[in-house]
C-alpha cells in the first residue's frame, strides 16, 4: 500500500489542532507565559540600556581630557594640580568639578524622596569657566553666592519649591545647610524618574563635599590638537593619576551601566528560565496525553500506510504550530509585561529614566527560537512513542499506553538521590564558594533524582495522602485515589511543575527566615545600647546629630560607629571606629591583650589575627584612600563579632585615614543614665534630632524590625518573580485534568449511567486534583527545606549562622496547595459532570 504523503499528514495535524481548541489554548498558554517573561526581560533591560545610553552620550561633552584618581572613593585630585594642568602646552582651559550625595529637605521639613534615583550636589561653573555648556536655566538665575542653589525641573516639582523659596540640604559630611532656590534648570537625560541635582556655587560645593584640598576630577580642553596627544602629554606630568580622553570617559561610564544592567537582565532571565522549565513539563505532559488519546487514530494512520517517521512528524508538527503561536503571543505579551513593569516601578518612585520601549531584532529572534525549540523538544518523546505504537495493538479497546517499565529510571533516580544527598551534606559542612558549589551540585543531582523517581514515588505517597484526604468521602474518595495513581508518569509530570515552583519558594523562605533570625541574634548579642540612631543607607547619620544627643541630660553616652577603608599589605580592608565609649553599647570579648584604643592602638578579630599573623604588640601600616599612611599597634584581639568586623581603630586614626567627605556616622549608639525612663528618653532624643530630619530613633527591637523589612522587600520581589512559575504549574494541573476528562470520557459516561450524580463526579475530580497538588507541594517543600538548610549553612562565615525553617509558611503552602487543587479542578470537574452518559458510552 502506498504510504501517506507528508502533505496529508500535515493536514491531519492542523485539523487535529483545530478540532481541539480548548486543548490548543491551554497548551499555547504555557508557552506564552514562559516566552513572555524572557521577551519582557530583554525589552525591559534594552529600554533601560537605550535610555541610559542617551543620557550618558552627553557625559564629558566638549572635554578633551579628564584627570581623576585611579581609585574610586579616594579624596580626589589635589587642587594644586589645577594650575599645573593649566601650564601644560596645548591646554586651553581647565575646570575642576566636585559632587557629593545630598538629601533635599522641602519647606515643610520633609526629605524629598527620589525612589532610588541619585540625589547629588554639584558645583556650578559659569560659561566663562566651564568647558561644557551649563544646563540652561529656565527660571530664575544660577547661584552666585553661598546659600543659593539651583534645582533641576523635576526635583523642584517633586519638592514643591519655586524660585525664591527657602529650603534645606543635608550634606553627609557637613550636616544641614540653609539655602534659597534662585534658579531652575532643564537637565539633560538625567532629569527624569526622581533624580535630584542640587547646584551650589563652586566655593560652597568644595566646602560641602571636599576637604578643601582636593576635587573629584578636573576636565581639560585643548587648543585643537588630538585628545590622545594631549592625554599623553598630561600623563607624563601626572603618572600617578588617571588620565582619560572624553571618549574613554563616556565608554567607561557606558560599560559601568552595561555591567549593572546585565545583572538585572540575568536576574530576570533566570526566572524566565524557571518559568520555561516548568512550562516544559506541562507541554511534555500535554503531548503525552494527546498521544495516549489518539492511539487508535494514529494506529489507523499506520494501518493505511503512514510510516513511523510520518506519525512522529505529525505530532512534532502540532508542537511546532503550538510553539509558533505561543511564541508570537508571548513576544507581544513580553512587550506588555515590560511596559507594565516599568509603570509599576515608576508608581513606586524607583527612579527609572523615561524613554520609548525598545524591541530589538535580538529580542524577537530569541523569544521565537526559545518558545519554538522548547515546545518541539518537549513533544519529541511523546512523538517518538507514538511512532512505535503497533497498529493492531493500538486499535484494541483494552490497549493503554502506560509507557515502559519504571524500573530503570527509578534505579537511576535512586543512585542520583544518594549522590545528591552526600554532596548536600558534605557541602553544608563548609563555607565559601567551594562549599556553595558542592551544595549546588548536590541539589541538581537531587532534582534529577526526583524527576526520574517521581513516578515510582507517586504511588505510595499519593496512596498515603489518599488515605487521609479521600477516606472521609467513601467510594468517591477511593475512586479519586485510584485515578490519581493509575498513570504515575502523568501524575509525576503534573506534580513536578508545582514541585519546582514551591521548592524555590521554600528555599527563599528558609534563606529569608534564617537571615532575619541571624540578624536579630547579632543585634541581641552585639548591641547593648538602649537606643540606636539611624539614617538613610547612602547617607548615614548626619554630623552634629551625635553631639546634639550628648547634650540630652538623661544620656550617659552617645557613641558614633564609623566605617574605615584602608589598604593593609596590598589588600583592601574594611574596619570600624567608635567615636565615644564602647563599653555599655557594644558587647565584645577580648581574648588576648587589652581593649585600649588610645593613641594609635587597634583591636583585631581572632580570624584576622590568625589569617594575617598579627599578634599583640605588632605594628601594621594602614594606607587610607588618600594615600595617607598610619602606623597602628595591635593592642588586643577580640572574639569574632560580625557587627564589628575585622578590626577597630581609634577615632584619631579614622580621621587621619578617611577623606573629609567620608565622615558621616553609620549609626549612633545611645546609653541612658541609670534609672532613666526610656519612654521619656525617646521623646527627648526625637526632639534633639528633629532638625536633622532623616534621623530615626529606634530601640533594639525596632532596629531589628527595620533590617527585617529590607529582607522582606527582597523576598517580596523574589516571590513575585517566582509566582509566574507557580501560575504555570497550576495551569498545568488544569490542563492535565481537562485532558484526563477527555481521555476518560467513556469511563465517566459509564459511571454516570450506573448512578453517579453530577456532584459526585465533580467531587471525584476535585479530590484527584487535590491529591496531585499536595503531592507536588509536599515533595517541593521537603526539597526546599533541605536545599535551604544546606545553602544557608555555607554562609555561616557571613553571619548567617542561625538556620530557621519558616514552619508557618510551610504549613500555609501545603494548605494552599490543596486549595489550588480545588480551584484548578473547577472547570475540568464541571466539564466531566456535564458528560452525557449515552453519548459518552457510544463514543468510539
Amino acid at each position: 500500500m502506498a504510504s501517506v504523503s507528508n502533505s496529508p499528514m500535515r493536514k491531519v495535524s492542523l485539523r487535529n489542532l483545530a478540532a481541539h481548541k480548548v486543548r490548543l489554548a491551554l497548551t499555547v498558554l504555557s508557552v506564552v507565559l514562559g516566552t513572555a517573561f524572557v521577551a519582557g526581560s530583554f525589552v525591559f533591560t534594552d529600554t533601560l540600556q537605550k535610555t541610559f545610553d542617551s543620557i550618558f552620550e552627553g557625559t564629558a561633552e566638549g572635554v578633551d581630557v579628564r584627570v581623576s584618581m585611579e581609585e574610586r572613593g579616594s579624596g580626589g585630585v589635589p587642587v594644586d594640580d589645577v594650575d599645573k594642568l593649566a601650564a601644560i602646552d596645548g591646554v586651553r582651559a581647565v575646570a575642576p568639578a566636585v559632587t557629593g550625595q545630598v538629601v533635599l529637605i522641602n519647606s515643610g521639613g520633609g526629605a524629598v524622596q527620589t525612589g532610588g534615583a541619585p540625589s547629588l550636589g554639584m558645583s556650578y561653573l559659569p560659561p566663562g569657566q566651564a568647558i561644557t555648556e551649563p544646563d540652561p536655566i529656565v527660571e530664575g538665575s544660577p547661584p552666585t553666592q553661598s546659600g543659593q542653589i539651583a534645582l533641576n525641573v523635576s526635583a523642584a516639582e517633586r519638592a514643591g519649591l519655586k524660585v525664591g523659596d527657602s529650603a534645606r540640604v543635608l550634606a553627609p559630611a557637613r550636616g544641614i545647610v540653609e539655602v534659597t532656590l534662585t534658579g531652575i534648570y532643564q537637565g539633560s537625560g538625567s532629569d527624569t524618574g526622581g533624580f535630584i541635582g542640587v547646584v551650589f556655587t563652586d566655593e560652597q560645593a568644595r566646602q560641602l563635599f571636599t576637604d578643601g584640598r582636593h576635587v573629584d576630577y578636573i576636565d581639560v580642553a585643548g587648543t585643537g590638537e588630538s585628545p590622545t596627544a594631549l592625554q599623553q602629554r598630561i600623563e607624563q606630568v601626572f603618572p600617578d593619576l588617571k588620565v582619560q580622553t572624553g571618549d574613554q570617559v563616556r565608554e567607561e561610564t557606558k560599560e559601568q551601566v552595561d555591567t549593572a544592567l546585565s545583572f538585572v537582565n540575568y536576574f530576570l532571565l533566570a526566572f524566565g528560565a524557571i518559568a520555561l522549565l516548568v512550562g516544559t513539563f506541562i507541554i511534555y505532559n500535554t503531548f503525552s496525553m494527546i498521544v495516549a488519546q489518539r492511539l487508535r487514530e494514529l494506529a489507523l494512520l499506520r494501518a493505511i500506510g503512514a510510516s513511523r517517521a510520518q506519525v512522529g512528524r505529525s505530532v512534532v508538527t502540532e508542537a511546532l504550530v503550538v510553539g509558533i503561536i505561543g511564541s508570537v503571543i508571548g513576544l507581544l505579551g513580553g512587550i506588555g509585561l515590560a511596559y507594565g513593569l516599568r509603570n509599576l516601578l515608576n508608581a513606586f518612585d524607583v527612579g527609572l529614566p523615561e524613554g520609548p520601549l525598545q524591541v530589538g531584532p535580538r529580542t524577537i529572534v530569541i523569544a521565537l527560537v526559545v518558545g519554538i525549540v522548547v515546545t518541539t523538544i518537549s513533544a519529541y518523546a511523546p512523538a517518538r512513542r507514538a511512532s512505535k505504537v503497533p497498529p493492531v495493538a493500538a486499535m484494541r479497546e483494552e490497549f493503554a499506553s502506560t509507557g515502559d517499565s519504571l524500573r530503570v529510571r527509578t534505579l537511576v533516580g535512586a543512585a542520583l538521590g544518594v549522590v545528591g544527598a552526600v554532596l548536600l551534606v558534605v557541602g553544608s559542612q563548609g563555607t565559601g564558594n567551594r562549599a556553595a558549589a558542592t551544595v549546588g551540585l548536590g541539589a541538581f543531582a537531587l532534582i534529577l533524582a526526583v524527576l526520574l523517581g517521581a513516578p515510582a514515588l507517586s504511588r505510595p505517597i499519593v496512596g498515603a495522602l489518599g488515605a487521609v484526604f479521600a477516606k472521609p468521602f467513601g467510594p468517591i474518595g477511593r475512586l479519586a485515589r485510584t485515578n490519581a495513581v493509575r498513570n504515575p508518569r502523568r501524575t509525576a509530570a503534573t506534580a513536578f511543575a508545582l514541585t519546582l515552583g514551591l521548592m524555590l519558594v521554600t528555599v527563599i523562605g528558609v534563606f529569608g527566615s534564617s537571615a532575619k533570625t541571624s540578624i536579630n541574634a547579632l543585634v541581641d548579642v552585639g548591641f547593648s545600647a538602649d537606643y540606636i540612631l539611624t539614617g538613610p543607607n547612602a547617607i548615614g547619620v548626619p554630623p552634629g546629630a551625635a553631639g546634639a544627643v550628648r547634650k540630652v541630660p538623661d544620656v550617659q553616652s552617645a557613641t558614633s560607629l564609623h566605617g574605615v577603608r584602608a589598604t593593609v599589605n596590598g589588600e583592601s580592608e574594611q574596619g570600624v571606629s567608635f567615636d565615644g565609649p564602647i563599653e555599655g553599647v557594644v558587647d565584645y570579648t577580648i581574648v588576648d591583650g587589652t581593649a585600649d584604643l588610645s593613641g594609635n592602638n587597634m583591636l583585631v578579630s581572632q580570624t584576622t589575627a590568625e589569617d594575617k599573623g598579627w599578634t599583640v604588640g605588632s605594628t601594621e601600616t594602614l594606607t587610607g584612600p588618600n594615600g595617607v599612611e598610619y602606623q597602628a599597634v595591635v593592642s588586643g584581639v577580640f572574639e569574632n563579632n560580625q557587627l564589628i568586623g575585622s578590626w577597630i581603630v581609634s577615632d584619631e586614626a579614622y580621621r587621619k585615614l578617611m577623606p573629609a567627605d567620608s565622615l558621616p556616622d553609620f549609626v549612633v549608639l545611645v546609653k541612658a543614665k541609670p534609672g532613666t525612663d526610656l519612654t521619656t528618653l525617646r521623646s527627648e532624643l526625637e526632639s534633639a534630632t528633629e532638625s536633622y530630619v532623616v534621623v530615626q530613633v529606634q530601640d533594639r527591637d525596632e532596629f531589628k524590625g527595620a533590617q527585617g523589612e529590607q529582607i522582606n522587600t527582597l523576598l517580596a520581589i523574589l516571590y513575585g518573580l517566582l509566582a509566574l512559575a507557580v501560575v504555570i504549574a497550576i495551569l498545568g494541573i488544569v490542563n492535565t485534568l481537562a485532558l484526563s476528562v477527555v481521555e476518560r470520557r467513556r469511563e465517566i459516561g459509564m459511571l454516570r449511567a450506573v448512578g453517579m450524580q453530577r456532584a459526585q463526579m465533580r467531587r471525584t475530580i476535585y479530590l484527584e486534583s487535590v491529591l496531585i497538588a499536595v503531592y507536588g507541594a509536599a515533595v517541593g517543600v521537603v526539597l526546599g527545606i533541605a536545599f535551604g538548610w544546606a545553602f544557608v549553612s555555607t554562609l555561616a562565615d557571613q553571619g548567617l549562622d542561625k538556620i530557621t525553617i519558616p514552619w508557618g509558611q510551610v504549613v500555609g503552602m501545603l494548605i494552599g496547595s490543596g486549595v489550588v487543587g480545588v480551584l484548578a479542578a473547577l472547570w475540568p470537574a464541571n466539564r466531566a459532570a456535564k458528560t452525557k452518559p449515552l453519548d459518552a458510552i457510544a463514543d468510539m
